[in-house]
């Protein structure tokens, strides 16, 4: 009877120690999420505050007064405006002289005798 009496001590110190070890582990799991919503309200207060000042920079009447204040905007006058058909021509493009400069400065500095035996010259065929 001595031996079961110990035996069943001896699982409820387990128990005890089980217990408490849960009770501890939650308690730190309860600490986490206390942090974790802290960082959350924290960070939305500072998305707040980021979509007032945005509010503020993008007012039309603040950018109205500074382009008013830095720069030198006129009205648009009527006689700005010209007809499509009346606008000038655009210049044409000059032809390019070589199409490959590259190729033209190599095939320059390369003699057509001293090429390889066998190859031709850049733009004959073989």
């Amino acid at each position: 009877m001595r031996i079961l009496n110990v035996i069943v001590a001896a699982l409820l110190v387990l128990a005890a120690a089980y217990v408490y070890k849960i009770k501890f582990e939650a308690t730190v799991e309860a600490e986490r999420v206390a942090k974790l919503r802290h960082e959350i309200t924290r960070e939305r207060d500072k998305t707040a505050a980021l979509r007032a000042e945005a509010a503020k920079l993008e007012n039309p009447g603040r950018i109205q007064e500074l382009t008013k204040r830095h720069l030198e905007l006129q009205l648009l006058d009527g006689a700005q405006i010209e007809a499509f058909d009346r606008l000038p021509m655009r210049p044409v493009a000059p032809a390019p002289a070589d199409a490959d400069p590259i190729g033209a400065m190599l095939d320059a500095a390369v003699p057509a005798a001293s090429a390889a035996p066998g190859v031709a010259p850049a733009g004959e065929a073989t």
